[in-house]
């Protein structure tokens, strides 16, 4: 018995750790907050100038929600580094160019990670829906079959969201390191001394996903034992 409480304090440390990690690495370097000459989002139009995406657009958005919209080519970046000189918002900003890169270069797992993403959101809302309401729906109309189609539909909805999560990792190392921090390195957008702690970061990035990766794998596998017959 005493193995269960274990397993859960740890499973809370895996899911809680590395968004906290992320966080306080985030943080660190947005000091000082004038580091350098330009900002984030003037980072961004200066390299999509050289590169050829002069129809990139860059947006603020809401705090800790910087991302890359590839449905209207639009990096939105949150106030501190849309217009912040940090090291976090210079290398933030790099990542999010990163992804517009892979987009324009047609990356195959891009446009996979595009394709279920889109397919997995409306599912997965239904499929958790279709978990809840299937057991009272089969005995409403005594027909137990009615139930199993409508838990194995929302299972897979769930998996399809773990899938895109997975895929996500690889795709956001290459943004990371595969196409950020060759352009920060190579144009000298970096302090010398500021090249590992932009590793750092970029790190941080990416085990952001790894954390939904292993909530939504944990999910899926709380949900099976408890549909465990």
């Amino acid at each position: 018995m005493l193995l269960f409480p274990i397993f859960l304090v740890l499973l809370v440390l895996l899911l809680w750790l590395p968004g906290w990690w992320v966080n306080r690495v985030m943080r660190r370097h947005h000091e000082p907050d004038d580091r350098y000459p330009g900002t984030g989002a003037e980072l961004i139009h200066h390299l999509a100038g050289r590169l050829g995406l002069e129809a990139l657009r860059v947006e603020r958005t809401g705090s800790g929600q910087d991302h890359y919209d590839p449905s209207s080519a639009t990096i939105r970046l949150s106030p501190e580094n849309h217009d912040g000189r940090s090291l976090t918002a210079i290398t933030v900003a790099a990542h999010e160019l990163g992804h517009a890169i892979q987009h324009a270069d047609g990356m195959r797992l891009f446009r996979w990670r595009q394709r279920l993403v889109r397919l997995a959101q409306p599912f997965q809302r239904i499929g958790v829906g279709m978990i809840m309401i299937g057991p009272f729906l089969a005995l409403l109309l005594r027909a137990p079959g009615i139930m199993l189609i409508m838990v194995l539909a929302g299972l897979a909805s769930m998996l399809v969201m773990a899938l895109v999560h997975l895929i996500t990792l690889p795709v956001e190392t290459d943004a990371s390191f595969g196409r950020a921090l060759p352009l920060l390195e190579r144009g000298d957008y970096l302090h010398e001394q500021d090249r590992s702690s932009a590793r750092q970061i970029l790190q941080a990035a990416a085990l952001t996903y790894l954390a939904q990766s292993l909530a939504t794998l944990i999910n899926l596998g709380l949900w099976l034992r408890i549909l465990r017959p």
